[in-house]
């Protein structure tokens, strides 16, 4: 089942979804972006899954000359040590913690939900995923960076079930250089976070690969064990 709201697309693969998957998209698209990754994702034997895709707000975006497009947050510049636009990145935090309010307000656990996202939505997810009072069951970052990371805190609970992480990234990666994504990901594994870091020969995009890891990983993370 597909539905459409001025803010964000949700596809439902079967009825009463157990499972959710949040996910962010990059810079200038749309939440239609990753739709068509769904079938490749190899989810059939799980459940039924919801996939919330939103929209980001238009907003002006500094390096493509003040631009407005779709964007998380406005990117000031393209550099390992880039400046960031903090205030932006707070504002689309607080949506980000609507949209996942809305799945768990709506019967989905958390521990049943995901929030990914590619480029700088995965930066959000990121930046919201590790702050969340009560665990998600993963974060899936791809070719993503963190965006404030003097915010990045260590897990709540270390007694408690972690939130597991999946990283994955382009080699040739030119916009979100790879040296960049990986030293985030350490950080956040040093911060005490459970990360996998896998790379592929990919620019800044999904190498069919990656496809097939991220649809592994999902179906060990959102595996019923009731089924």
């Amino acid at each position: 089942m597909e539905s459409h709201t001025p803010d964000k697309v949700i596809i439902e693969t079967g009825k009463n979804p157990t499972a959710a998957v949040v996910w962010l998209h990059g810079l200038g698209a749309d939440g239609h972006d990753f739709e068509p990754i769904i079938p490749e994702l190899g989810l059939e034997g799980i459940g039924p899954i919801r996939f919330v895709f939103p929209h980001a707000p238009i907003r002006s975006v500094t390096i493509n000359n003040g631009m407005e497009m779709r964007a998380w947050y406005d990117i000031l510049e393209i550099s390992i040590d880039r400046r960031a636009d903090e205030e932006g990145i707070i504002d689309s935090a607080q949506l980000v913690d609507t949209l996942l309010t809305e799945q768990i307000e709506a019967g989905i656990s958390p521990q049943r939900l995901i929030l990914a996202g590619f480029s700088q939505g995965a930066a959000m997810a990121y930046h919201v995923g590790l702050k969340q009072k009560h665990p998600l069951a993963g974060i899936l970052v791809l070719s993503g960076y963190l965006p404030l990371p003097e915010s990045l805190v260590a897990p709540l609970d270390q007694d408690s079930p972690l939130t597991p992480i999946l990283c994955c990234h382009g080699i040739w990666d030119p916009v979100v250089p790879v040296r960049l994504g990986e030293s985030s990901a350490k950080k956040v594994e040093q911060a005490g976070w459970p990360l996998e870091w896998k790379t592929y020969p990919a620019p800044h995009s999904l190498h069919p690969d990656e496809v097939v890891e991220v649809g592994h990983w999902l179906r060990r993370i959102l595996a019923d064990d009731s089924s």
